[in-house]
């Protein structure tokens, strides 16, 4: 073989590992793309609580799975919003249930971009309950009165913040006199025991708990406040980038939300019995029946978010100064085309 034939076979070995070593990486590619926009994994966080009934049931006893088909479902568990939250920032849960404050610090923190409210999850069941023996029996009784809510800013918080605000009120560190201790749910129940506050703005089916338990009553219910009783305590919420690339997985999800949503509303008695049953797995307690009946009698389980209570609570959060010097702008905060098509497929009335 001469040289010059000796060069053409050489370069056309090299030109055929090169072809082929762009077909290998072009072709991992394409598997690396399609691993993005395949949906075969969905991440649901929520909390153990009444107001995420349809999770804690659905999730819980595989219906949501079963509605999902062969994409598979996380669970995450947790505790307070903001960590929900952070962890949809930090790409580790695709969807949650989560309390509106949380939802709207999400969406401006993110400018707008994080996420979106897909449904509503829960209305009401939120009540100011006070000790009897805390000598409050109107708002003139507030001066030197040490309150409680669930965490600092979120949703009971605000909810307590505006209340007195608009009675008049500011709190000690805004250089009033009246105190707001931030203490988880179970905290404030040893408090209020203890007699180390006089009252707190607290969720069901806590403040069932405390009534019974502390010697306590309803100072406000909450729905007392709102137009016809309504006002969003809890919505599901989707992180952005995965609505946009797999709205069919969405739909299939919200799908499951609004049917368990209407089966808890059609099968309240046997609803509790489920309900406890679930809870059971994940916390290892259960809510006594008689303050399960009385919490839920305060609270409705609805897929409507209530998009008026959560601008009002907005406006309120930025009244009480959490939300900076801008009133914020929520105009994107909402998705609802899916819903509305499910709703559509099932002869419900639709949400404006």
């Amino acid at each position: 073989m001469n040289s010059t034939m000796k060069l053409i076979l050489a370069f056309a070995i090299i030109v055929s590992v090169v072809l082929a070593s762009y077909i290998t990486d072009s072709n991992q590619l394409f598997s690396q793309n399609n691993s993005v926009t395949k949906s075969d994994v969905i991440r649901i966080g929520y909390f153990p609580n009444i107001n995420h009934a349809q999770a804690v049931i659905g999730l819980g006893n595989g219906d949501f799975q079963q509605a999902l088909g062969d994409v598979k479902v996380e669970i995450l568990i947790f505790n307070a919003g903001p960590a929900a939250i952070e962890s949809l920032f930090a790409d580790r849960i695709d969807v949650a249930y989560i309390g509106p404050n949380p939802a709207i610090n999400g969406y401006l923190k993110s400018n707008g971009e994080a996420l979106r409210i897909i449904s509503g999850s829960a209305s009401g069941g939120a009540v100011f309950v006070v000790r009897n023996d805390s000598g409050i029996n109107s708002v003139d009784d507030f001066a030197g009165k040490r309150f409680a809510s669930p965490q600092l800013g979120n949703t009971q918080d605000v909810a307590l913040r505006a209340y007195l605000l608009h009675n008049g009120y500011e709190t000690v560190d805004n250089g009033g006199n009246v105190e707001i201790i931030p203490a988880k749910n179970a905290d404030i129940h040893t408090l209020m025991l203890k007699k180390e506050i006089d009252g707190a703005w607290i969720p069901e089916p806590w403040g069932a708990k405390l009534i019974k338990e502390t010697n306590s009553k309803i100072f406000v219910d909450e729905r007392d406040l709102w137009p016809q009783g309504k006002f969003v305590t809890s919505n599901i919420i989707v992180s952005t980038k995965y609505l946009n690339n797999h709205p069919d997985v969405i739909e299939k999800l919200l799908a499951a939300h609004v049917d368990k949503t209407q089966w808890i509303n059609q099968n309240k008695e046997n609803f509790f019995l489920v309900f406890n049953e679930e809870l059971e797995k994940i916390t290892g307690k259960t809510i006594p029946e008689d303050e399960l009946h009385d919490a839920f009698s305060r609270m409705d389980i609805t897929y409507d978010p209530i998009k008026e209570s959560l601008l009002k609570s907005a406006n309120d959060a930025y009244d009480v100064g959490f939300l900076g010097n801008t009133k914020p702008d929520l105009s994107e905060i909402y998705d609802l085309q899916l819903l509305n098509k499910v709703l559509t497929e099932r002869n419900l009335p639709i949400i404006p």
